[in-house]
């Protein structure tokens, strides 16, 4: 059984779980680089069995059709937009999900505020002006009293919900489904599209993506926005019209952006957003932990040896 584990950046897969208990029969190869999109089919030939890290590499039908020896494909987490399901189906490759940590939500939520803080306190232009001699450039922005807007009120827009709350802040929700008595219950207040964005100081984005909700903050969303707002996304990059995030940047029609997705990840060197002043930028790191991970790859272990036994566990 040869098995790929994909996408490996921090290095971290063969320590992280036990892959010896696949037994002597399995052969695990980690790939810490993303594979060239042209060099994927050709890498992953061999394999029976690939476990791929979220939504870092897609499988389309291509991909999926130009490996005849894949067998299983084991995803962390429970949902993967990137897959081509229909095709795994009609090739016969099990699909199947390993869970994260219990926690991996509040992991997300403290990333949605260490960027919101970030653009509010002006902290990455303050800690490079201090690396250069200077002192004070900026004017710190107090978050009490300011209108924070959920787009999302799930699991995870609660969670940011609940720190603006903490931080005095007035915490006001929208979703295509949401409910004013389900905002109360998420420990906001429900208010229209239009009237979130017109009247947020933050949008915070917590949005599954889905063809409902592609480009649901579009330009008429950006236009919008106050001057001195900002836009928070940690959810996916799919959710925001791009090419209308970055004209409202580049032109200043909103103060600021925080930004932990993007349409292409990772993202190429010469993005024109790394050479914006008025973004704050990670890595993709909202579900990144050693907790979130062990459970991943643990959970990844469980699911190739239940397939093997032919139990399959969390089927996709």
């Amino acid at each position: 059984m040869n098995i790929a584990i994909l996408d490996d950046y921090h290095g971290v897969a063969a320590d992280y779980a036990d892959w010896s208990a696949l037994g002597p029969q399995a052969n695990v190869r980690v790939f810490r680089e993303p594979l060239p999109e042209a060099e994927r089919a050709n890498a992953l030939q061999p394999f029976d069995v690939i476990v791929i890290m979220r939504e870092r590499m897609p499988f389309p039908a291509a991909l999926v059709n130009a490996l005849p020896n894949l067998r299983l494909l084991v995803t962390t987490g429970l949902r993967n937009n990137a897959v081509d399901m229909a095709a795994c189906k009609a090739r016969g490759v099990t699909v199947c999900g390993a869970p994260g940590a219990s926690n991996a939500v509040n992991a997300t939520a403290e990333l949605a505020w260490t960027l919101i803080l970030g653009l509010f306190k002006n902290l990455c232009a303050e800690d490079a002006n201090m690396r250069r001699g200077s002192w004070q450039t900026g004017m710190p922005v107090p978050l009490a009293r300011k209108r924070l807007g959920v787009l999302g009120l799930g699991k995870l827009g609660q969670a940011v919900a609940r720190v603006g709350k903490a931080f005095d802040m007035d915490v006001v929700a929208w979703s295509p489904n949401l409910t004013p008595e389900r905002a109360q219950e998420g420990g906001a207040t429900y208010v229209s599209k239009q009237d979130l964005f017109t009247t947020s100081d933050v949008v915070s984005v917590h949005l599954i993506l889905s063809d409902r909700t592609r480009n649901v903050v579009d330009a008429e969303c950006l236009r919008a926005m106050k001057s001195s707002a900002f836009l928070v996304n940690t959810s996916r990059a799919g959710l925001v019209d791009q090419d209308a995030l970055m004209d409202a940047l580049r032109h200043k029609r909103i103060a600021g952006a925080g930004l932990d997705v993007f349409s292409v990840e990772p993202l190429p060197a010469d993005d024109p957003v790394r050479k914006l002043d008025n973004v704050v930028l990670t890595p993709h790191l909202g579900y990144v932990s050693e907790d979130n991970f062990r459970a991943f790859y643990a959970n990844a272990v469980a699911a190739i040896q239940a397939w093997a036994d032919g139990k399959p566990i969390r089927e996709l």
